[in-house]
C-alpha cells in the first residue's frame, strides 16, 4: 500500500551504519533520508534525477566540460563495449543535508552485433568531502550498487515478472520475493550467469532443481 520510502529508516535501524557509505537510487534522494544517514554516522552517494528538478538542474548545469576527469574505465562484456568516465565537483553549499560533492558519470555503450551506440549521463551527490575517496573508489561504489540492481532486482522484474504477480495480500508477496531471491542465489552458486536459461534448463528435468541444492547426486 506504499512505496519504499517509508521503509528506508525502519530497515536501516536494524544495522550499525557508523563509517559506512550508503548508495541509493533517486527515489531515496530525500532530505529526510540524507539527514537520517548523517545522524547515524553514515555517508551517502545518491543519484539525482528529474524528480528533484531544482537539484538536478543545478548539478547538470555545472561546467562539467571544464572539470578534470577523475576516473576512466573501458570494458568489453555482454556483447558490448562500455566506457565510463567520472568527474567530481566540490560544493560550498548545496540544498541537501551535508552534501559536499557532485558527481557526473558518463557511460558509452556500443553493441558489438549491431554497432548501436548509447550515451547516458548520471548525476549524483555525496556527503563525502573532497579527498575522502578517489575517482576509482567512487566508480567502484557506483558500479557495485548497479551490480546488485542488475543481478537481483532486474532479474526479478524481467525474468520472474514480479510486478505482474497476482499474489498481493498479507505476507505472501514477501514470502514469494524471498523464494525468488533463494532461487536466483541457488542458480548463481551453481555457476549460472543467465537466470532465464537456468530456469529453462531446470524445468526440463525435475531432478535438476534438486541437484542444484544438493539433494540428489
Amino acid at each position: 500500500k506504499s512505496n519504499e520510502i517509508p521503509a528506508f529508516a525502519p530497515l536501516l535501524d536494524t544495522l550499525d551504519l557508523t563509517g559506512t557509505v550508503i548508495t541509493t537510487v533517486a527515489l531515496h534522494t530525500q532530505h529526510a533520508h540524507g539527514t537520517y544517514l548523517r545522524r547515524r554516522g553514515a555517508h551517502y552517494i545518491a543519484v539525482v534525477k528529474k524528480n528533484h528538478p531544482g537539484l538536478y538542474e543545478r548539478i547538470r548545469k555545472l561546467p562539467w566540460h571544464e572539470i578534470t576527469l577523475d576516473h576512466y574505465d573501458r570494458t568489453r562484456a555482454h556483447h558490448r563495449d562500455e566506457i565510463r568516465r567520472l568527474k567530481t565537483a566540490a560544493f560550498a553549499h548545496l540544498d541537501y543535508p551535508d552534501a559536499r560533492q557532485a558527481l557526473q558519470v558518463v557511460r558509452w555503450r556500443r553493441e558489438l552485433s549491431s554497432g548501436k551506440l548509447t550515451i547516458e549521463r548520471v548525476y549524483l551527490i555525496t556527503s563525502l568531502p573532497p579527498g575522502a575517496a578517489d575517482g576509482a573508489q567512487f566508480a567502484a561504489w557506483i558500479r557495485g550498487h548497479w551490480g546488485i540492481e542488475n543481478l537481483l532486482h532486474h532479474v526479478r522484474d524481467r525474468t520472474y515478472r514480479e510486478d505482474d504477480s497476482k499474489i498481493r495480500t498479507a505476507h505472501l508477496p514477501r514470502i514469494m520475493a524471498s523464494l525468488r531471491n533463494l532461487a536466483i542465489g541457488v542458480h548463481r552458486q551453481d555457476g549460472r550467469a543467465n537466470i532465464a536459461a537456468a530456469l529453462r534448463h531446470t524445468a526440463r528435468d525435475h531432478h535438476r532443481p534438486l541437484s542444484a541444492i544438493g539433494l540428489t547426486g
